[in-house]
């Protein structure tokens, strides 16, 4: 990052005062154009962090952040993004960076704000201000998802390996970041003496560079390169399921409607052509250079899959998958008659064998549980509850059943499901359950 001069910092003062008397910034750019060609987005951001040094109020600078927003989308434009249509899944990546990055630039600000307090009691407004502002910012979390579940995947495909692992270990390291702040965060307020919110300062000041750095390499770097690489089926796709996780900012109306099927990974032969090679971003291309990359040919369908909605399994592996729960299911049809049922190797549940198979799920209980599960199973088939849940022991082993309805995926009813699992350890234990949780 380079070091801004300080006729860049005055002129940048001078853009704070015009939009501070209210002038458009559309204006402001057409004005400054050549300081604003010089001085990158990320440069004024650590220019605003002088500024609340040097006395300007926190709030007049957190009006530069619009400003901000409208330069770092120029820059971009410089780059092989031209065009995208609004909705487009990269479209929508970006506008999410562009509040991500507004985000992180006021944690910066107000961070700043903090290391020149003469006194612990003058931080409370700021540390107010930053819990309201980390809140919001743990949102990013879809953000990453949507990257990590959606993106990658179709990188890996053409054998590029490295760029999802490093970009996800960052986003993994600033998700992990938040969750220390916010703690750290709740403490200062408790107790804002100089020295905790002095480091919590600086903690916030790393945070929030990190932060944009990761919002410049997405959108400089891997959507330029996702751009010149993917498919519109692979959009397509990546566009469906982000529909389903969700936005962290108003979508609006959508001009792209792709015209081709959902392709999703494993349907992909994927090989970075040498024309679209040509198109890569110059930090990408040399990436995969340097790599001698092999695209991933593994074929996940094959011959007596089963193909279901979620994946593809042979009646074998469905067996293994099933031994392999930690509980039991049972599963009846719309009349009442058991269909199945599964046995674990890990935890047992209720006894059971094939000669249940057909024969009406109540029948499977106690003649003085009969008509408790009849009433029940026909409340969930109505619509009455999502699920009932049911304690009980077997021995000294601690039981939770529970029922729920089984649907397809446009909601019709195909049966009742009777989960069993043996919770003894964590009703009997919680505290040694307790020490075992691992925050991902």
């Amino acid at each position: 990052m380079s070091t801004t001069n300080d006729k860049d910092k005055e002129i940048v003062k001078e853009l704070l005062k015009a939009i501070h008397k209210g002038v458009d910034p559309a204006e402001l750019k057409k004005e400054f154009r050549e300081i604003l060609t010089r001085v990158s987005p990320f440069e004024i951001a650590f220019i605003e962090q002088e500024l609340v040094k040097e006395g300007i109020s926190v709030s007049d600078i957190l009006n530069l952040c619009d400003l901000h927003v409208e330069l770092f989308r120029d820059f971009l434009a410089t780059r092989e993004l031209k065009n995208v249509p609004k909705g487009h899944p990269i479209d929508l990546l970006t506008r999410e960076n562009e509040w991500i990055l507004k985000q992180a630039e006021a944690l910066g600000i107000y961070a700043q704000a903090l290391t020149i307090l003469k006194s612990p009691r003058d931080s409370v407004e700021y540390l107010n201000a930053l819990q309201t502002y980390l809140r919001e910012l743990k949102k990013i979390r879809i953000h990453y998802r949507k990257l990590q579940m959606f993106v990658y995947p179709y990188l890996e495909r053409r054998g590029i390996v490295a760029v999802p692992r490093v970009l996800w270990g960052r986003e993994d390291q600033v998700i992990v970041k938040i969750r220390e702040i916010e703690n750290n965060l709740e403490k200062a307020v408790k107790d804002p003496t100089l020295d905790i919110v002095g480091k919590l300062a600086q903690e916030l000041i790393v945070l929030s560079k990190e932060i944009q750095e990761l919002v410049f390499r997405e959108n400089k770097i891997l959507y330029p390169a996702l751009h010149a690489l993917f498919t519109e089926g692979e959009w397509a796709a990546i566009a469906e399921l982000s529909e389903e996780l969700g936005y962290i900012v108003e979508v609006g109306e959508k001009l792209w409607v792709p015209e081709e099927r959902p392709l999703y990974p494993y349907e992909v032969q994927a090989v970075v052509e040498p024309e679209q090679m040509e198109k890569l971003p110059e930090e990408f291309k040399s990436l995969v250079k340097q790599k001698d990359i092999q695209a991933d040919t593994y074929k996940v369908k094959r011959d007596g899959d089963l193909e279901l909605p979620t994946g593809f399994l042979t009646p074998r592996e469905i067996d293994g998958v099933f031994r392999a729960m930690p509980i039991e299911i049972t599963y009846a049809d719309t009349n009442d008659r058991v269909r199945f049922f599964s046995e674990s190797e890990i935890a047992g549940g209720f006894p059971r064998s094939k000669t249940i198979l057909g024969r009406l799920l109540y029948y499977c209980h106690p003649p003085r549980l009969e008509n408790y599960v009849k009433v029940n199973v026909e409340a969930l088939k109505k619509g009455q509850f999502k699920y009932r849940e049911f304690w009980t022991r077997m021995g000294d082993r601690i039981i939770r059943v529970m029922i729920a309805p089984a649907k397809n995926r446009e909601g019709e009813l195909l049966g009742v499901l009777e989960i069993v699992e043996d919770l003894t350890e964590v009703v009997n234990n919680p505290d040694e359950i307790k020490k075992k949780i691992v925050v991902l």
